[in-house]
């Protein structure tokens, strides 16, 4: 797997959650690309506002790549292959609306971002939180996930 973007501080923790997400989510992550970058309150709101038609700050997007449902898997895609790569999608981050969650829920920034950057990355696999059944599935997913890679609530 390969994250691109601009997560310095963060970019061997998401790699090692994302290697873990794939691993308990059956997907073979080895040609996936996923892009992540942390922007500011007003970047965010913009896309927001832009792609959503919500106009305020909010703590992730996703911008999947591919139209994929939670039971498909990433081999199915191959025809979106290129140059041996899956571009998998985007993902961006507020550290601002971050921070102030950690501190509101009363964890670590570490367990924030590790959450809201598999937040995203479920996006992107096809997961959402429209109808109760499926945020439930979303939940219990990130959880196991969470819980596993050491960043519990």
């Amino acid at each position: 797997m390969t994250i691109e973007g601009k997560i310095f501080p963060y970019k061997h923790k998401l790699n090692a959650l994302f290697s873990l997400a794939g691993q308990v989510l059956g997907e073979d992550f080895s040609n996936v690309v996923i892009s992540v970058n942390f922007v500011s309150e007003k970047q965010i709101q913009n896309l927001n506002n832009e792609f959503r038609k919500i106009d305020k700050k909010t703590d992730v997007l996703s911008f999947p790549n591919l139209n994929k449902k939670t039971t498909q898997k990433l081999n199915e895609f191959q025809n979106e292959v290129f140059d041996n790569q899956l571009f998998l999608g985007d993902i961006v981050i507020c550290k601002n609306v971050a921070r102030a969650q950690a501190k509101e829920y009363g964890h670590s920034m570490k367990r924030e971002i590790c959450f809201l950057a598999l937040h995203g990355l479920l996006h992107l696999l096809g997961y959402d939180h429209i109808e109760s059944e499926d945020e439930k599935l979303m939940q219990k997913t990130a959880e196991e996930i969470l819980n596993k890679f050491g960043v519990k609530r």
